[in-house]
């Protein structure tokens, strides 16, 4: 499938979303998260097991697109009408990538900036090259956060850094950005695209059931230890009932790579 400004594509169990606004550095436009959003639910109903999100051009995501608020300005929308419309449809959409059930990796190879920052550490894995830029400068253009970053953010870096980089709206490059937490690996620009495969197949291989269980209970965590296990006891049942959990404990027991299908 493919959209005007985003589209996907399934290959070897893996479904690639890509974002395809270089001409406007992939900022996310009320069509293009709502683009977005039914393309995950494509990835999600594809078979994938893994996804990975990406764009084209040399901008990750430049976050809301400001030229559409500079023109709801000049029309006079009021403010409400406006959080619906462009707001609305990005939070929608990075909450629907939050949520999607299966492992998600952001391969940045560029700056991500508001609400493209969001869209990033909103992935499962965020894995970068040196090009990589991230900023949560909603101050910028004189907005409070959204996209999630007040949520998200505080729990990647801790809540007296999540403020300082909101209040300050500091460029972070790739190196700080992994020593803060905000991405899990840092590639060389030679070894980006061959590193970033690597990781995506080892989880595309892996046991999907298992994984996707294991992102519900990390994503999601109760109020207290006794909560989290019962969570954990329930997820095990049925990662219990699975082909691969049968497959991992043989060859386990056979001193071999198991070989998991998915299922």
């Amino acid at each position: 499938m493919t959209g005007d400004q985003v589209r996907v594509e399934i290959a070897d169990e893996v479904a690639t979303i890509t974002l395809n606004r270089p001409e406007a550095r992939n900022a996310l436009s009320a069509e293009a998260a709502d683009e977005l959003a039914a393309e995950i639910e494509t990835a999600e109903d594809s078979g994938a097991r893994c996804v990975v999100l990406q764009s084209e051009g040399a901008a990750f995501c430049a976050g809301g697109d400001v030229d559409a608020m500079l023109e709801s300005i000049d029309r006079d929308v009021p403010p409400a009408e406006r959080v619906e419309v462009v707001v609305g449809a990005v939070n929608r959409a990075i909450k629907r990538v939050y949520d999607c059930r299966l492992p998600t990796v952001a391969k940045i190879d560029g700056p991500a900036f508001g609400a493209g920052a969001g869209l990033a550490i909103a992935c499962d894995l965020q894995l970068a090259s040196p090009a990589a830029k991230i900023s949560f400068g909603f101050r910028r253009v004189g907005l409070a956060v959204d996209s999630g970053v007040s949520y998200l953010l505080p729990r990647l870096v801790g809540l007296n850094t999540a403020k300082e980089l909101i209040f300050t709206g500091e460029l972070v490059d790739a190196d700080r950005a992994r020593d803060l937490g905000l991405v899990t690996r840092v590639f060389e620009a030679s070894s980006f695209d061959e590193g970033v495969e690597n990781i995506v197949e080892t989880i595309a291989t892996g046991p999907t059931a298992a994984l996707t269980a294991s992102k519900r209970l990390v994503n999601h965590q109760p109020d207290s230890f006794d909560a989290a296990t019962a969570r954990e006891a329930n997820a095990q049942g049925v990662a219990f009932s699975t082909a691969d959990h049968e497959e991992g404990a043989r060859a386990f027991v056979e001193s071999r790579e198991p070989e998991f299908e998915g299922r």
